[in-house]
Protein backbone atom coordinates (compact mmCIF):
# COMPACT_ATOMS: atom_id res chain seq x y z
CA UNK A 1 0.00 0.00 0.00
CA UNK A 2 1.33 3.42 -0.96
CA UNK A 3 2.30 5.94 1.67
CA UNK A 4 0.48 9.22 2.24
CA UNK A 5 1.75 12.67 1.33
CA UNK A 6 1.30 15.52 3.81
CA UNK A 7 1.92 19.20 3.13
CA UNK A 8 2.42 20.61 6.62
CA UNK A 9 2.27 24.33 7.37
CA UNK A 10 4.65 25.40 10.14
CA UNK A 11 3.54 28.97 10.69
CA UNK A 12 5.71 32.09 10.47
CA UNK A 13 8.67 30.93 12.56
CA UNK A 14 7.88 30.44 16.24
CA UNK A 15 7.75 26.64 16.86
CA UNK A 16 4.95 27.24 19.39
CA UNK A 17 2.74 28.42 16.51
CA UNK A 18 2.87 24.98 14.89
CA UNK A 19 -0.59 23.40 15.12
CA UNK A 20 -1.21 20.34 17.26
CA UNK A 21 -2.04 18.30 14.16
CA UNK A 22 1.09 19.43 12.33
CA UNK A 23 3.24 18.48 15.33
CA UNK A 24 1.64 15.05 15.53
CA UNK A 25 2.17 14.32 11.83
CA UNK A 26 5.77 15.51 11.92
CA UNK A 27 6.51 13.12 14.77
CA UNK A 28 4.76 10.20 13.07
CA UNK A 29 6.18 10.57 9.53
CA UNK A 30 8.61 8.10 8.00
CA UNK A 31 10.16 10.76 5.76
CA UNK A 32 10.66 14.49 6.39
CA UNK A 33 11.23 16.62 3.27
CA UNK A 34 12.23 20.28 3.33
CA UNK A 35 13.42 22.91 0.88
CA UNK A 36 16.59 24.95 1.17
CA UNK A 37 18.92 27.10 -0.89
CA UNK A 38 22.32 25.72 -1.85
CA UNK A 39 23.79 26.73 1.50
CA UNK A 40 21.73 23.83 2.93
CA UNK A 41 20.21 25.70 5.85
CA UNK A 42 16.45 25.17 6.14
CA UNK A 43 14.22 27.44 8.21
CA UNK A 44 11.42 24.88 7.96
CA UNK A 45 13.65 22.12 9.32
CA UNK A 46 14.57 24.32 12.29
CA UNK A 47 10.95 25.14 13.12
CA UNK A 48 9.98 21.47 13.03
CA UNK A 49 12.96 20.27 15.08
CA UNK A 50 11.12 20.08 18.45
CA UNK A 51 8.58 17.67 16.95
CA UNK A 52 11.00 15.31 15.16
CA UNK A 53 11.96 11.85 16.37
CA UNK A 54 15.08 9.78 15.88
CA UNK A 55 15.28 7.50 12.87
CA UNK A 56 13.30 9.60 10.41
CA UNK A 57 14.56 9.77 6.82
CA UNK A 58 15.39 13.26 5.58
CA UNK A 59 14.95 14.46 2.01
CA UNK A 60 16.67 17.79 1.51
CA UNK A 61 15.19 19.48 -1.57
CA UNK A 62 17.93 21.94 -2.49
CA UNK A 63 17.03 24.59 -5.06
CA UNK A 64 19.52 24.73 -7.96
CA UNK A 65 19.05 28.51 -8.19
CA UNK A 66 17.45 31.21 -6.07
CA UNK A 67 18.25 34.73 -7.29
CA UNK A 68 21.36 34.06 -9.38
CA UNK A 69 21.57 33.41 -13.12
CA UNK A 70 21.73 29.92 -14.62
CA UNK A 71 23.06 28.31 -17.79
CA UNK A 72 20.13 25.88 -17.92
CA UNK A 73 18.75 25.64 -21.51
CA UNK A 74 15.31 26.59 -20.24
CA UNK A 75 16.59 29.47 -18.19
CA UNK A 76 15.54 30.14 -14.60
CA UNK A 77 12.06 28.65 -15.04
CA UNK A 78 13.40 25.59 -16.82
CA UNK A 79 15.91 24.93 -14.03
CA UNK A 80 13.16 25.06 -11.43
CA UNK A 81 10.79 22.84 -13.43
CA UNK A 82 13.47 20.16 -13.70
CA UNK A 83 14.17 20.50 -9.98
CA UNK A 84 10.50 20.11 -9.04
CA UNK A 85 10.11 17.07 -11.29
CA UNK A 86 13.18 15.39 -9.79
CA UNK A 87 12.10 16.21 -6.21
CA UNK A 88 8.62 14.80 -6.87
CA UNK A 89 10.04 11.52 -8.12
CA UNK A 90 12.30 11.23 -5.08
CA UNK A 91 9.28 11.59 -2.83
CA UNK A 92 7.27 9.22 -5.05
CA UNK A 93 9.87 6.50 -4.44
CA UNK A 94 9.17 6.72 -0.70
CA UNK A 95 5.41 6.79 -1.23
CA UNK A 96 5.55 3.75 -3.51
CA UNK A 97 7.44 1.90 -0.78
CA UNK A 98 4.61 2.62 1.69
CA UNK A 99 6.36 5.38 3.60
CA UNK A 100 4.41 8.46 4.71
CA UNK A 101 6.06 11.69 3.64
CA UNK A 102 5.71 15.08 5.36
CA UNK A 103 6.79 18.08 3.29
CA UNK A 104 7.56 20.96 5.62
CA UNK A 105 6.46 24.42 4.58
CA UNK A 106 6.89 27.76 6.34
CA UNK A 107 3.64 29.64 6.79
CA UNK A 108 0.77 27.94 4.99
CA UNK A 109 1.38 25.33 2.24
CA UNK A 110 -1.15 26.92 -0.14
CA UNK A 111 -0.18 30.54 0.52
CA UNK A 112 2.88 31.21 -1.65
CA UNK A 113 4.16 27.93 -0.21
CA UNK A 114 6.94 25.79 -1.65
CA UNK A 115 4.91 22.63 -1.02
CA UNK A 116 2.36 23.39 -3.74
CA UNK A 117 4.83 22.37 -6.48
CA UNK A 118 4.94 18.87 -4.99
CA UNK A 119 1.16 18.84 -4.60
CA UNK A 120 0.60 19.57 -8.28
CA UNK A 121 2.77 16.64 -9.30
CA UNK A 122 1.80 14.04 -6.69
CA UNK A 123 -1.75 14.64 -5.43
CA UNK A 124 -3.36 12.80 -8.35
CA UNK A 125 -1.19 9.74 -7.73
CA UNK A 126 -1.24 9.41 -3.93
CA UNK A 127 -3.45 10.09 -0.96
CA UNK A 128 -2.69 13.65 0.07
CA UNK A 129 -3.56 15.90 3.00
CA UNK A 130 -2.67 19.55 3.52
CA UNK A 131 -2.33 20.91 7.07
CA UNK A 132 -2.86 24.69 7.12
CA UNK A 133 -0.48 26.93 9.00
CA UNK A 134 -0.43 30.45 10.41
CA UNK A 135 0.56 32.75 7.56
CA UNK A 136 3.38 35.26 7.76
CA UNK A 137 0.77 37.99 7.29
CA UNK A 138 -1.17 36.84 10.35
CA UNK A 139 2.03 36.53 12.37
CA UNK A 140 3.25 39.96 11.30
CA UNK A 141 -0.07 41.65 12.11
CA UNK A 142 -0.17 40.00 15.52
CA UNK A 143 3.36 41.16 16.34
CA UNK A 144 2.64 44.64 15.02
CA UNK A 145 -0.43 44.73 17.24
CA UNK A 146 -2.68 46.29 14.62
CA UNK A 147 -5.70 44.69 12.93
CA UNK A 148 -5.52 44.20 9.20
CA UNK A 149 -9.22 44.69 8.46
CA UNK A 150 -12.24 45.90 10.38
CA UNK A 151 -15.92 46.32 9.52
CA UNK A 152 -16.37 46.18 5.72
CA UNK A 153 -12.73 46.66 4.76
CA UNK A 154 -11.08 44.29 2.29
CA UNK A 155 -7.54 42.97 2.46
CA UNK A 156 -5.39 42.93 -0.67
CA UNK A 157 -2.39 40.56 -0.78
CA UNK A 158 0.23 41.46 -3.36
CA UNK A 159 3.59 39.99 -4.41
CA UNK A 160 6.40 42.52 -4.44
CA UNK A 161 7.44 41.12 -7.82
CA UNK A 162 4.57 42.92 -9.58
CA UNK A 163 5.59 45.77 -11.93
CA UNK A 164 5.87 48.95 -9.81
CA UNK A 165 3.12 50.77 -11.74
CA UNK A 166 0.67 47.87 -11.20
CA UNK A 167 1.65 47.68 -7.54
CA UNK A 168 1.09 51.42 -7.02
CA UNK A 169 -2.33 51.32 -8.70
CA UNK A 170 -3.54 48.46 -6.53
CA UNK A 171 -2.17 50.00 -3.35
CA UNK A 172 -3.90 53.30 -4.10
CA UNK A 173 -7.33 51.62 -4.14
CA UNK A 174 -6.75 49.14 -1.32
CA UNK A 175 -8.29 49.44 2.13
CA UNK A 176 -5.59 47.32 3.73
CA UNK A 177 -2.76 45.43 2.10
CA UNK A 178 0.05 42.98 2.68
CA UNK A 179 3.01 42.84 0.30
CA UNK A 180 4.98 39.60 0.16
CA UNK A 181 8.26 38.59 -1.45
CA UNK A 182 10.32 41.62 -0.45
CA UNK A 183 14.09 41.18 -0.35
CA UNK A 184 15.37 42.42 -3.74
CA UNK A 185 11.99 43.99 -4.53
CA UNK A 186 11.93 46.24 -1.47
CA UNK A 187 13.11 49.39 -3.26
CA UNK A 188 10.41 49.08 -5.91
CA UNK A 189 7.77 48.34 -3.26
CA UNK A 190 8.76 51.43 -1.32
CA UNK A 191 8.52 53.55 -4.47
CA UNK A 192 5.08 52.09 -5.24
CA UNK A 193 3.83 52.92 -1.74
CA UNK A 194 5.10 56.47 -2.05
CA UNK A 195 3.55 56.85 -5.51
CA UNK A 196 0.20 55.58 -4.13
CA UNK A 197 0.35 58.04 -1.24
CA UNK A 198 0.50 55.22 1.31
CA UNK A 199 4.13 55.22 2.43
CA UNK A 200 3.43 56.92 5.77
CA UNK A 201 0.83 54.23 6.60
CA UNK A 202 3.12 51.30 5.83
CA UNK A 203 4.89 49.07 8.34
CA UNK A 204 7.73 46.64 7.86
CA UNK A 205 7.91 43.32 9.75
CA UNK A 206 10.92 41.03 9.36
CA UNK A 207 11.07 37.40 10.50
CA UNK A 208 7.84 37.76 12.50
CA UNK A 209 7.52 35.74 15.74
CA UNK A 210 11.21 34.71 15.80
CA UNK A 211 14.03 36.02 18.03
CA UNK A 212 15.37 37.88 14.96
CA UNK A 213 12.12 39.80 14.47
CA UNK A 214 12.32 43.45 13.45
CA UNK A 215 9.43 45.92 13.21
CA UNK A 216 9.72 49.48 11.90
CA UNK A 217 7.91 52.12 9.87
CA UNK A 218 8.63 51.04 6.31
CA UNK A 219 9.87 54.48 5.27
CA UNK A 220 12.77 54.18 7.74
CA UNK A 221 14.08 50.81 6.54
CA UNK A 222 17.36 50.54 4.61
CA UNK A 223 16.68 48.45 1.45
CA UNK A 224 20.08 46.77 1.71
CA UNK A 225 19.08 45.14 5.03
CA UNK A 226 15.81 43.53 3.89
CA UNK A 227 15.68 39.70 3.68
CA UNK A 228 13.17 37.64 1.71
CA UNK A 229 11.35 36.64 4.90
CA UNK A 230 9.74 39.99 5.52
CA UNK A 231 6.40 41.59 4.77
CA UNK A 232 5.02 45.10 4.28
CA UNK A 233 1.67 45.88 5.87
CA UNK A 234 -0.92 48.60 5.42
CA UNK A 235 -3.09 48.00 8.52
CA UNK A 236 -6.76 48.83 8.91
CA UNK A 237 -7.57 52.49 8.44
CA UNK A 238 -10.93 52.07 10.16
CA UNK A 239 -9.22 50.70 13.26
CA UNK A 240 -6.65 53.50 13.25
CA UNK A 241 -9.32 56.21 13.07
CA UNK A 242 -11.62 54.70 15.70
CA UNK A 243 -8.74 53.91 18.05
CA UNK A 244 -7.54 57.51 17.81
CA UNK A 245 -11.03 58.82 18.52
CA UNK A 246 -11.45 56.54 21.52
CA UNK A 247 -8.05 57.42 22.95
CA UNK A 248 -8.94 61.11 22.87
CA UNK A 249 -12.22 60.60 24.75
CA UNK A 250 -12.25 60.87 28.54
CA UNK A 251 -13.38 57.67 30.24
CA UNK A 252 -17.11 57.65 30.90
CA UNK A 253 -18.19 57.38 34.52
CA UNK A 254 -18.94 53.84 35.55
CA UNK A 255 -22.63 52.95 35.60
CA UNK A 256 -23.36 50.56 38.42
CA UNK A 257 -26.14 47.98 38.47
CA UNK A 258 -27.27 44.90 40.35
CA UNK A 259 -28.25 41.64 38.67
CA UNK A 260 -29.82 38.94 40.81
CA UNK A 261 -28.79 35.62 39.28
CA UNK A 262 -30.32 32.19 39.72
CA UNK A 263 -27.64 29.48 39.70
CA UNK A 264 -30.05 26.58 39.39
CA UNK A 265 -29.92 23.66 41.79
CA UNK A 266 -26.35 22.48 41.22
CA UNK A 267 -23.47 22.77 38.73
CA UNK A 268 -22.80 24.76 35.59
CA UNK A 269 -24.91 22.47 33.39
CA UNK A 270 -27.99 23.75 35.26
CA UNK A 271 -27.03 27.40 34.62
CA UNK A 272 -28.73 29.35 31.81
CA UNK A 273 -26.54 31.11 29.20
CA UNK A 274 -28.11 34.43 30.25
CA UNK A 275 -27.09 33.85 33.85
CA UNK A 276 -23.59 32.79 32.80
CA UNK A 277 -23.21 36.00 30.79
CA UNK A 278 -24.24 38.12 33.79
CA UNK A 279 -21.76 36.33 36.05
CA UNK A 280 -18.96 36.83 33.52
CA UNK A 281 -19.70 40.57 33.16
CA UNK A 282 -19.81 41.28 36.90
CA UNK A 283 -17.08 43.10 38.79
CA UNK A 284 -18.38 41.86 42.14
CA UNK A 285 -20.11 38.65 43.23
CA UNK A 286 -22.26 38.79 46.36
CA UNK A 287 -23.94 35.83 48.03
CA UNK A 288 -24.04 33.02 50.53
CA UNK A 289 -20.54 31.50 50.69
CA UNK A 290 -21.36 27.95 49.47
CA UNK A 291 -23.24 29.39 46.49
CA UNK A 292 -20.29 31.61 45.53
CA UNK A 293 -18.06 28.54 45.74
CA UNK A 294 -20.00 27.07 42.79
CA UNK A 295 -18.76 29.86 40.49
CA UNK A 296 -15.28 29.42 38.91
CA UNK A 297 -12.72 31.89 40.23
CA UNK A 298 -11.74 34.97 38.24
CA UNK A 299 -9.02 37.29 39.66
CA UNK A 300 -10.71 40.26 37.94
CA UNK A 301 -13.73 39.86 40.20
CA UNK A 302 -14.16 40.53 43.92
CA UNK A 303 -16.17 37.99 45.94
CA UNK A 304 -18.18 39.01 48.98
CA UNK A 305 -19.40 35.87 50.82
CA UNK A 306 -21.76 36.14 53.79
CA UNK A 307 -23.92 34.04 56.07
CA UNK A 308 -27.23 32.68 54.83
CA UNK A 309 -29.27 34.64 57.40
CA UNK A 310 -28.40 38.19 56.41
CA UNK A 311 -30.45 38.71 53.23
CA UNK A 312 -31.31 42.38 53.88
CA UNK A 313 -27.75 43.29 54.83
CA UNK A 314 -26.45 41.46 51.76
CA UNK A 315 -28.90 43.30 49.52
CA UNK A 316 -27.95 46.69 50.97
CA UNK A 317 -24.26 45.90 50.55
CA UNK A 318 -24.76 44.95 46.89
CA UNK A 319 -26.72 48.13 46.16
CA UNK A 320 -24.06 50.23 47.89
CA UNK A 321 -21.40 48.68 45.66
CA UNK A 322 -23.54 49.45 42.60
CA UNK A 323 -23.94 53.08 43.72
CA UNK A 324 -20.14 53.34 43.47
CA UNK A 325 -20.16 52.18 39.84
CA UNK A 326 -19.69 48.44 40.36
CA UNK A 327 -21.52 45.79 38.30
CA UNK A 328 -22.77 43.44 40.99
CA UNK A 329 -24.17 39.93 40.62
CA UNK A 330 -26.12 38.73 43.65
CA UNK A 331 -26.34 34.95 43.43
CA UNK A 332 -29.02 32.57 44.65
CA UNK A 333 -29.37 28.84 44.35
CA UNK A 334 -32.29 27.70 42.20
CA UNK A 335 -34.43 30.65 41.14
CA UNK A 336 -33.73 33.97 42.90
CA UNK A 337 -37.45 34.75 43.05
CA UNK A 338 -38.36 31.57 44.96
CA UNK A 339 -37.55 31.96 48.68
CA UNK A 340 -34.31 33.68 47.67
CA UNK A 341 -32.53 36.99 47.12
CA UNK A 342 -34.64 38.74 44.46
CA UNK A 343 -37.32 39.97 46.85
CA UNK A 344 -34.71 41.02 49.44
CA UNK A 345 -32.80 43.11 46.90
CA UNK A 346 -35.94 44.69 45.42
CA UNK A 347 -37.27 45.53 48.87
CA UNK A 348 -34.12 47.46 49.75
CA UNK A 349 -33.90 48.98 46.25
CA UNK A 350 -37.34 50.52 46.77
CA UNK A 351 -35.95 52.73 49.56
CA UNK A 352 -33.63 55.74 49.49
CA UNK A 353 -30.84 56.16 48.57
CA UNK A 354 -31.04 53.15 46.23
CA UNK A 355 -34.11 53.91 44.11
CA UNK A 356 -32.01 54.96 41.09
CA UNK A 357 -29.93 51.76 41.01
CA UNK A 358 -31.00 49.45 38.13
CA UNK A 359 -31.90 45.95 39.36
CA UNK A 360 -32.39 43.00 37.00
CA UNK A 361 -33.59 39.53 38.01
CA UNK A 362 -32.48 36.53 35.95
CA UNK A 363 -34.40 33.28 36.51
CA UNK A 364 -32.92 29.93 37.38
CA UNK A 365 -34.11 26.36 37.38
CA UNK A 366 -35.88 25.75 40.69
CA UNK A 367 -35.16 22.97 43.13
CA UNK A 368 -38.75 21.79 42.77
CA UNK A 369 -38.37 21.43 39.01
CA UNK A 370 -35.06 19.59 39.43
CA UNK A 371 -36.44 17.12 41.98
CA UNK A 372 -39.60 16.57 39.95
CA UNK A 373 -37.58 15.75 36.83
CA UNK A 374 -35.78 12.92 38.62
CA UNK A 375 -38.98 10.96 39.23
CA UNK A 376 -41.21 12.00 36.32
CA UNK A 377 -43.87 14.72 36.49
CA UNK A 378 -45.33 15.12 39.97
CA UNK A 379 -45.90 18.83 39.22
CA UNK A 380 -47.95 18.03 36.14
CA UNK A 381 -51.07 19.76 37.53
CA UNK A 382 -51.76 22.66 39.91
CA UNK A 383 -49.33 22.88 42.81
CA UNK A 384 -48.38 25.14 45.69
CA UNK A 385 -44.91 26.05 46.92
CA UNK A 386 -44.55 26.51 50.68
CA UNK A 387 -41.53 27.04 52.93
CA UNK A 388 -41.53 25.43 56.37
CA UNK A 389 -39.04 27.97 57.71
CA UNK A 390 -40.60 30.01 60.49
CA UNK A 391 -37.67 32.42 60.70
CA UNK A 392 -39.44 35.11 58.63
CA UNK A 393 -43.09 34.14 59.22
CA UNK A 394 -44.89 32.56 62.18
CA UNK A 395 -45.68 28.87 62.30
CA UNK A 396 -49.42 29.42 62.53
CA UNK A 397 -49.33 31.09 59.08
CA UNK A 398 -47.47 28.06 57.72
CA UNK A 399 -50.08 25.74 59.20
CA UNK A 400 -52.90 27.76 57.62
CA UNK A 401 -51.27 27.61 54.21
CA UNK A 402 -50.51 23.89 54.42
CA UNK A 403 -54.11 23.25 55.44
CA UNK A 404 -55.49 25.40 52.62
CA UNK A 405 -53.30 23.69 50.01
CA UNK A 406 -54.20 20.25 51.35
CA UNK A 407 -57.92 21.02 51.32
CA UNK A 408 -57.60 22.32 47.74
CA UNK A 409 -56.01 19.02 46.75
CA UNK A 410 -52.89 20.74 45.39
CA UNK A 411 -49.57 19.04 44.97
CA UNK A 412 -47.26 20.77 47.48
CA UNK A 413 -43.55 21.50 46.98
CA UNK A 414 -42.07 22.04 50.45
CA UNK A 415 -38.89 24.11 50.74
CA UNK A 416 -36.68 24.53 53.83
CA UNK A 417 -38.27 21.60 55.65
CA UNK A 418 -35.67 21.29 58.42
CA UNK A 419 -32.37 22.58 59.77
CA UNK A 420 -30.10 21.95 62.75
CA UNK A 421 -32.26 24.22 64.88
CA UNK A 422 -35.64 23.25 63.36
CA UNK A 423 -36.27 19.54 63.87
CA UNK A 424 -39.98 19.21 64.58
CA UNK A 425 -41.66 20.94 61.61
CA UNK A 426 -41.59 17.94 59.22
CA UNK A 427 -43.43 15.70 61.66
CA UNK A 428 -45.96 18.44 62.40
CA UNK A 429 -46.53 19.10 58.67
CA UNK A 430 -46.89 15.37 57.93
CA UNK A 431 -49.54 14.94 60.62
CA UNK A 432 -51.44 17.99 59.44
CA UNK A 433 -51.43 16.78 55.83
CA UNK A 434 -52.63 13.33 56.87
CA UNK A 435 -55.82 14.99 58.07
CA UNK A 436 -56.62 15.73 54.41
CA UNK A 437 -54.56 13.21 52.41
CA UNK A 438 -54.43 9.44 52.24
CA UNK A 439 -51.49 7.78 53.97
CA UNK A 440 -50.70 6.22 50.55
CA UNK A 441 -50.08 9.64 48.96
CA UNK A 442 -46.64 9.61 47.20
CA UNK A 443 -44.02 11.90 48.71
CA UNK A 444 -40.79 12.61 46.78
CA UNK A 445 -37.66 13.38 48.81
CA UNK A 446 -34.94 15.03 46.74
CA UNK A 447 -31.60 15.97 48.27
CA UNK A 448 -28.75 17.83 46.51
CA UNK A 449 -30.17 17.07 43.05
CA UNK A 450 -27.45 17.57 40.45
CA UNK A 451 -24.72 17.54 43.09
CA UNK A 452 -22.33 14.90 44.35
CA UNK A 453 -24.64 14.02 47.24
CA UNK A 454 -27.79 13.56 45.15
CA UNK A 455 -30.34 11.27 46.75
CA UNK A 456 -33.94 10.86 45.54
CA UNK A 457 -36.56 8.53 46.98
CA UNK A 458 -40.33 8.08 47.04
CA UNK A 459 -42.25 7.11 50.19
CA UNK A 460 -45.87 7.00 51.38
CA UNK A 461 -47.00 10.08 53.28
CA UNK A 462 -47.82 7.82 56.22
CA UNK A 463 -44.23 6.52 56.19
CA UNK A 464 -42.46 9.89 55.92
CA UNK A 465 -39.60 9.81 58.46
CA UNK A 466 -38.57 13.29 59.68
CA UNK A 467 -35.04 11.99 60.38
CA UNK A 468 -34.59 11.43 56.61
CA UNK A 469 -35.06 15.14 55.91
CA UNK A 470 -32.55 17.99 56.27
CA UNK A 471 -32.17 21.58 55.02
CA UNK A 472 -30.89 20.41 51.62
CA UNK A 473 -33.92 18.22 51.03
CA UNK A 474 -37.01 19.27 49.11
CA UNK A 475 -40.32 17.45 49.49
CA UNK A 476 -43.02 17.06 46.89
CA UNK A 477 -46.28 15.83 48.39
CA UNK A 478 -48.69 14.46 45.81
CA UNK A 479 -52.39 15.27 45.45
CA UNK A 480 -55.22 12.70 45.47
CA UNK A 481 -54.54 12.18 41.75
CA UNK A 482 -50.75 11.74 41.91
CA UNK A 483 -49.65 8.23 40.97
CA UNK A 484 -46.52 6.21 41.73
CA UNK A 485 -46.05 3.52 39.06
CA UNK A 486 -42.84 1.47 38.61
CA UNK A 487 -40.65 4.16 40.19
CA UNK A 488 -42.26 7.01 38.23
CA UNK A 489 -44.37 9.66 39.92
CA UNK A 490 -46.77 11.80 37.91
CA UNK A 491 -49.87 13.92 38.38
CA UNK A 492 -52.27 13.62 35.41
CA UNK A 493 -53.27 16.87 33.75
CA UNK A 494 -56.94 15.86 33.73
CA UNK A 495 -58.84 16.24 36.99
CA UNK A 496 -61.93 14.08 37.56
CA UNK A 497 -65.29 15.86 37.42
CA UNK A 498 -68.64 14.96 39.00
Amino acid sequence: MAGRLYGVGLGPGDPELVTVKAARLIGAADVIAFHSARHGRSIARGIAAPYRRDGQVEEALVYPVTTETTDHPGGYRGALEDFYADAAERLAAHLDAGRDVVVLCEGDPFFYGSYMHMHKRLSTRYGTEVIPGVTSIAGAAAELGRPLVEAEETLTVLPGTLPPADLAARLASADSAAIMKLGRTFGAVRDALESAGRLDDAWYVERATTPQQRIAPLASVDPSTVPYFSVALLPSRVHASTAAALSSMPPSPAAGAVTVVGLGPAGREWLTPQAQDALSAATDLVGYGPYLDRIPGNPRQVRHPSDNRVESERAEFALTLASRGRRVAVVSSGDPGVFAMASAVLEVAATEPYTSIPVTVLPGLTAAQAVASRVGAPLGHDYATISLSDRLKPWDVIEERLTAAARADLVIAIYNPASKSRTWQVEKARDLLLEHRSADTPVVLGRDVGGSGERVSVVRLGDLDPDAVDMRTLLIVGSSQTRHVNGTVFTPRRYPTG
